[in-house]
């Protein structure tokens, strides 16, 4: 199984990195995974709702020209979907069953996700009602994923 995670911006925070690069360590064993960064767009102070809406256009073009046309594609969104880590490990080996070979993960900048990536999604999730800062979301998502494989493979890990 290929995972992308396509997100906005880059990791800033050496501490960040390191977590993301440990579980992409561990992860190595279950499927290739693959980070697809695409550029942040600069909020003025006290930007208004219509420039807002521009900067989420624009990051949100640029994920979707990165989104190939046969993913299975899930956004990260405080309305989407709340599982539990063995639902979510559930969702994904259901996913793998359906024949889904690729699934792009999308997390949006600090404006959130256009629309139109929203509407691109075959699903969304939430993992919190809070909102968590962007390079962190990395470290959860990708915690969440080997956690996921963990449970399929029903090695101990998640307990």
């Amino acid at each position: 199984m290929k995972i992308s995670i396509a997100c906005v911006g880059k990791i800033k925070e050496k501490f960040y990195r390191d977590a993301v690069s440990e579980y992409e360590k561990r992860l190595s064993r279950y499927c290739k995974l693959e980070f697809i960064e695409v550029t942040d767009e600069k909020t003025p102070e006290g930007a208004g709702a219509a420039l807002e809406e521009q900067i989420r256009e624009k990051e949100g073009r640029r994920l979707l020209e990165k989104i190939r046309e046969d993913a299975f594609v899930c956004t990260l969104e405080i309305e989407g979907k709340r599982l539990t880590s063995e639902g979510f490990a559930d969702w994904m080996e259901e996913l793998t069953i359906r024949g889904k070979s690729h699934i792009v993960f999308v997390i949006g900048g600090s404006l959130g996700l256009h629309e139109s990536v929203c509407r691109r999604a075959d699903i969304s999730l939430s993992f919190s009602d809070m909102t968590f800062p962007h390079q962190l979301m990395r470290v959860i998502l990708v915690e969440q994923i080997y956690r996921a494989f963990r449970i399929i493979q029903g090695a101990p890990y998640h307990k």
